[in-house]
């Protein structure tokens, strides 16, 4: 009876959490990843008077509205609370009320069944630390404490159905924080000016709302995080922005900001990630992005109207993943030459000519090549076969002539494509995440987006709608896993090579608009995932064959 610690985490204890109301000495209680049922008033702990912490994530919160107790209000002094990822969690636990001891408080990923945002978890327990909220099925407005909490350092009430302005005020209210998530909620209105106050805040996640209006001038120099990303901002980037030199992840996707890209982004000189993809930005790529090539992992400016050439000076070793598709850029390629790293280059749908370099080979990291829809010419460079990780090749709609390389090397499951997708930040430790970018393919004769992990299960090559001449290859040996292969609209000449018949997961093979001839290899036909498969406009003879599988 004089047990003060239990901890029974990580097993498969089930049952009620009424069993542990005679413990009255009980300070700490730990049950996380277990299977037992805990009401959402938690009054069969109301007598446990000494309570101080309760870890209890990954069990089954339930409903306990009618049921009855002896004791109406928790004598339970807790500091610490955390019920996360429990299930269908009823009503809000009102039992936190006048907590003022309580610091910590973990209720995310519950359902409350759209209750409203609980106002007074901020307005009665003064001593608060650390509030996560984060989808747990509330709605309703977020309101302020009606007086200033100077203690709270983090506040997560991302992925909710929070819906009107963001408080002017919640700078001067909530001035320390250092974590703002309010990220995938219905927030409209402007970026509070006195967000800008908060001088220890180090990421703040305003992205998936509908926030409209400018970047405000004033922001906090000490930001290290800072997603706007899906929301209507507009108007120009402010140059105030240019103090904020910790920066380590900038993402402004999916607005409407305009203007050129600010020079002054070269001086942030911790950047990693920059994301601006879909916007209405305009002019060239600074050269000062130069300056940038020992931080910069992740560039993304597909979308926008940039003009002019490639900066000769991108050539990181840490560059990664660089999308650049769907703007204006123009000239030969003159950068990258160094990026040993690179796991994605796409530079589809510009202006660019001349030829596509020899030294593409040297990109021995290289999963995902997409030069489609430019002006390239000459050849394409041998030197790819160098390449044994590549996933997807994309050269299609250029005026690329010659033969097609025998010894292309297509590759599937390649784990260096799992890089930034989606690694949250924790508390205490303010790890990055990227913007899941998607990559544009032809399959079917229909452009898909894909993007994520089902990349990884995606290989392909299109190098249709080009001036290529000679005969399809006759040996398949490094193609086995590949899934799309477009070799249309060139002036391809001899027969289909019945070893197509090799590759057995491909769903889409296109031939047509070329100078085939001979007969249609019936093995084709056999192939179990081959759905869609073209030969038109060719020079063949013969019986069109049967398809046997």
């Amino acid at each position: 009876m004089s047990l003060e610690f239990l901890d029974l985490s990580s097993n498969k204890f089930s049952g009620d959490i009424s069993h542990f109301r005679s413990l009255t000495f009980l300070l700490e209680l730990r049950l996380w990843n277990n299977s037992i049922e805990i009401p959402s008033s938690l009054a069969p702990l109301f007598n446990l008077s000494k309570l101080q912490n309760i870890y209890a994530d990954n069990n089954m919160i339930y409903n306990a509205e009618t049921e009855k107790h002896s004791l109406d209000t928790p004598t339970f002094r807790f500091r610490s609370i955390t019920l996360s990822c429990s299930g269908d969690g009823g009503s809000f636990p009102q039992s936190l009320n006048h907590q003022h001891d309580l610091q910590y408080v973990d209720l995310s990923n519950i359902n409350f069944k759209g209750d409203q945002f609980p106002n007074w978890l901020l307005e009665n327990n003064e001593k608060l630390q650390k509030l996560n909220l984060a989808n747990s099925s509330l709605s309703g407005h977020f309101q302020l404490p009606s007086t200033s909490r100077r203690g709270l350092l983090y506040l997560d009430v991302s992925n909710n159905s929070l819906d009107g302005n963001i408080p002017n005020e919640i700078g001067a209210k909530l001035p320390s924080l250092e974590q703002l998530n309010m990220s995938n909620n219905l927030f409209s209105g402007g970026i509070p000016i006195s967000i800008g106050d908060m001088i220890s805040l180090e990421i703040l996640d305003l992205s998936n709302n509908k926030l409209s209006g400018g970047i405000p001038r004033h922001m906090p120099m000490g930001l290290l995080i800072f997603d706007g990303s899906n929301n209507r901002l507009f108007g120009d980037i402010q140059s105030s922005m240019e103090n904020m030199s910790h920066l380590v992840t900038l993402d402004l996707s999916n607005n409407i900001l305009s203007g050129g890209i600010p020079r002054w982004v070269g001086k942030m000189s911790d950047l990693e990630e920059l994301v601006m993809a879909n916007n209405h930005f305009e002019g060239p790529i600074p050269m000062e992005f130069c300056k940038l090539n020992r931080s910069l992992q992740f560039l993304d400016l597909s979308a926008n109207n940039i003009s002019g050439s490639l900066p000769s000076c991108f050539s990181s070793s840490i560059l990664s993943h660089v999308y650049l598709s769907r703007n204006k850029l123009k000239g030969p390629i003159t950068g990258f030459f160094n990026s040993s790293g690179l796991v994605t280059l796409d530079l589809s749908n510009n202006h660019l000519t001349g030829s596509i370099p020899n030294w593409i080979g040297t990109l021995f990291s290289l999963s995902y090549l997409l030069l489609n829809n430019n002006r390239f010419e000459g050849g394409i460079p041998i030197q790819l076969c160098k390449l044994n990780g590549l996933s997807l090749i994309d050269v299609s709609n250029n005026n690329l002539s010659g033969t097609i390389p025998p010894c292309l090397m297509i590759t599937t499951l390649n784990d260096s494509s799992h890089a930034y997708y989606g690694i949250p930040y924790q508390y205490g430790n303010y790890r990055s995440f990227s913007a899941d970018v998607p990559i544009e393919v032809t399959m079917k004769s229909i452009s898909y987006f894909y993007k994520g992990r089902v990349l990884t299960y995606l290989s392909g090559i299109d190098l249709s709608c080009n001036k290529l001449t000679g005969e399809i290859p006759h040996h398949f040996q490094y193609l086995r896993d590949i899934i799309v292969l477009n070799f249309s609209h060139n002036s391809l000449i001899g027969p289909i090579p019945p070893a197509l018949s090799e590759l057995y997961q491909i769903e889409s093979l296109n031939l047509s608009y070329n100078y085939l001839s001979g007969n249609i290899p019936s093995q084709l036909l056999g192939l179990h995932f081959l759905s869609s498969f073209s030969v038109a406009y060719n020079n063949l003879s013969g019986t069109t064959p049967e398809r046997t599988g």
